[in-house]
């Protein structure tokens, strides 16, 4: 609150009204200094010109150059989604080719997959998979032969039973077989919830064996089970030679991968 040390002016007092000299002299002092009518009018033309004159040169400039940023804008959006996709593609591509040339699958796996190295991993990555898996499959399925097929009728390099082809479809073809064969393993994955051992089991004995135990399993799809854990287990180990794969070599495997090797011309 402000304290007044000296007296307010009598005109300042609510109860003193204003004087008559103090009311008339206002208005005076007012016109004393205002302009002419003819200044107010030229002000008042002077200030409608400017304005028109701005809003001229906005409609000039301003206007076009927020048009072909909006234009630009929108082209950009549109284009977004082509080349976030192209780029997503492209990165794919690279990763892909970048793997294969290092080595994307793991060393310890037989020359014979090693010759499919390029296509294990763009299969891989075609249904989100880790290339030693699908590495792991081939391995124990056919050793890397395209021709091969068994007396229960899987053909190929994942050994694919017919009824997961569709009409037309060759059985055989590489791309054809690895897409039907991964796509079903993927399904055993996510059943699985994620557990490699019993979607390798699935693979070979079907969904049930995939929802089932140890226990339930039968004696091919339990020996299924202990060279693909074994032979994934040491890929992901680091190491350059699988204890696993050799005992399953000798366990029969070896026959396997001759065949593919003749067929493969890798000899």
């Amino acid at each position: 609150m402000t304290t007044y040390e000296q007296p307010m002016p009598a005109y300042w007092s609510v109860e003193t009204p204003l004087s008559e000299e103090y009311e008339y002299e206002a208005p005076l002092i007012l016109d004393q200094y205002a302009p002419s009518t003819d200044v107010v009018q030229q002000r008042m033309l002077l200030i409608l010109f400017s304005v028109l004159a701005i809003a001229g040169l906005a409609a000039v400039f301003v206007v076009p150059k927020l048009g072909v940023g909006q234009g630009a804008a929108a082209q950009s959006a549109a284009a977004a989604p082509a080349s976030s996709s192209a780029t997503s593609e492209d990165s794919t591509n690279q990763e892909v080719v970048m793997a294969a040339v290092a080595g994307a699958i793991s060393p310890v796996f037989s020359g014979e997959i090693q010759h499919w190295a390029p296509q294990i991993v763009k299969w891989a990555a075609d249904h989100s998979l880790d290339p030693d898996m699908v590495a792991t499959i081939m391995q124990i399925e056919s050793c890397g032969d395209p021709q091969a097929h068994s007396h229960a009728g899987a053909q190929g390099l994942f050994q694919v039973m017919p009824f997961h082809f569709v009409a037309g479809e060759d059985m055989l073809d590489p791309d054809t077989n690895a897409r039907r064969g991964m796509a079903y393993f993927a399904e055993r994955l996510v059943q699985t919830a994620g557990d490699v051992g019993k979607a390798f089991a699935g693979y070979n004995g079907g969904h049930v064996a995939a929802g089932g135990n140890w226990n339930t399993w039968a004696n091919e799809t339990q020996r299924y089970y202990t060279w693909s854990t074994g032979i994934y287990q040491d890929a992901k180990a680091g190491l350059t030679e699988s204890p696993t794969l050799k005992e399953w070599f000798a366990a029969g495997g070896a026959s396997l991968c001759q065949q593919a090797a003749n067929r493969l011309g890798l000899q």
